[in-house]
This record gives C-alpha cells, structure tokens and sequence, in this order.
C-alpha cells in the first residue's frame, strides 16, 4: 500500500484526514512515526500558498509523498478575519480552541446579525518536488454568540450550517466528513486519486 506523510502534528487534523480519505487504498503517516517533529513557518499570504510551505517542509525532511492542506475562518462583518490567521488569531499566549472562539466572538460583540462565515480549506499533494496537485473547499455559514456541539475543533463550536441546524462541532463525524470545508478540498484533489489508484 502506498505511503502518504500527513504535514501536520495535530491528531485532530490527522484523524479527519485518515476518515475522508478511508476510500483510497493508501497508508497515512504521522510525522511523530518518522521521528519528525517540523512545524515549518505559516508566512505565506493564502491558504495555498501555506500549504505548499508545509508539504515541501515535509518531503524536504522526508522524501516521501506529502499531503498537507491550510483552513481558516472568515467572517464577512470582520473583513475575512480570522483568516489564513485562524489558529494563531489569539492574542493569548498558548491560546486553546475555547480561547480562539471566545476571543472571535468578543470581536463580533455588538455588530447586527447574522453573521456570516465561510469556512476554507486547500489541500496540497505533493508527489515530489517536480509534481504536485491542489484543490480548495468551502462551506458557508455563520458565527454563532454560544459554543455548541463536542466533536468538532477550532471555531468548529460557534460555525452553524444553517441547511442543517447544527454547528459544525454538533454534526458527528459521519456527516462532517463528507460536508466539511476539508472534505470537499481533499476528495477533489485528483492528482492524490490517480496517484492513489495507478499500479504501475
């Protein structure tokens, strides 16, 4: 089975990975099993861009195949804030999820509703350094004033998808795998399919 080095250290990150892709015939790889412990810096100005940043960080250190994918959160009444910032939007030290959506919330405080949001994602394969394939997903919806659902991580909790009623933490994996704004970047990443799936 081909090998495919996941370039995060999140465990959050790696599991929702390992459960959208379960349909292709491929082995997903923590860095922590290679010894690696990268966290490559974010300074690129999009999603993509950062991406790419970390899978070439990956395969530079690794030498194998790498897959790696930037998400964010932006809010219309904020100018697109949290942004390609979304993890790092905090100005608390060692900030936790709860601190992040508590600190988003205290920026929207006041400001009409509803608030509108989109969620984003692009995903980065890169085979080697000469061949790489990208993709971007999105779902939209809106912040929501109180943190609702255990599933989900980072603005998972106040992120409601109005079709659905729920937030995006409320949703259970089953649903959230096929729906998320990770979802959708990473099935449509067909370079990562037809990698999957050539014998040659």
């Amino acid at each position: 089975m081909k090998k495919v080095l996941v370039a995060s250290n999140n465990v959050h990150k790696f599991q929702e990975i390992s459960a959208i892709l379960t349909h292709l015939p491929i082995q997903l790889i923590k860095p922590a099993e290679l010894g690696l412990s990268l966290d490559p810096p974010e300074s690129g100005e999009t999603y993509y861009e950062n991406s790419l940043l970390k899978a070439m960080a990956f395969h530079q250190a690794s030498g194998m195949p790498v897959l790696a994918d930037d998400s964010g959160l932006e809010v219309e009444l904020l100018g697109g804030e949290p942004g390609i910032h979304s993890h790092r939007y905090s100005p608390k030290s060692g900030a936790s999820d709860y601190d992040r959506c508590l600190y988003l919330l205290s920026k929207l405080e006041g400001k009409p509703k509803p608030w509108l949001a989109s969620f984003h994602c692009h995903a980065v394969f890169l085979v080697n350094k000469d061949l790489n394939g990208n993709n971007h997903g999105i779902v939209h919806g809106k912040v929501i004033d109180e943190l609702r659902g255990k599933d989900g991580f980072g603005y998972d909790p106040i992120f409601l998808i109005p079709e659905t009623g729920k937030t995006m933490a409320e949703l259970g994996p089953e649903i959230k795998n096929k729906i998320s704004h990770r979802a959708r970047a990473l099935t449509g990443l067909d370079l990562l399919k037809e990698w999957a799936l050539d014998e040659e």
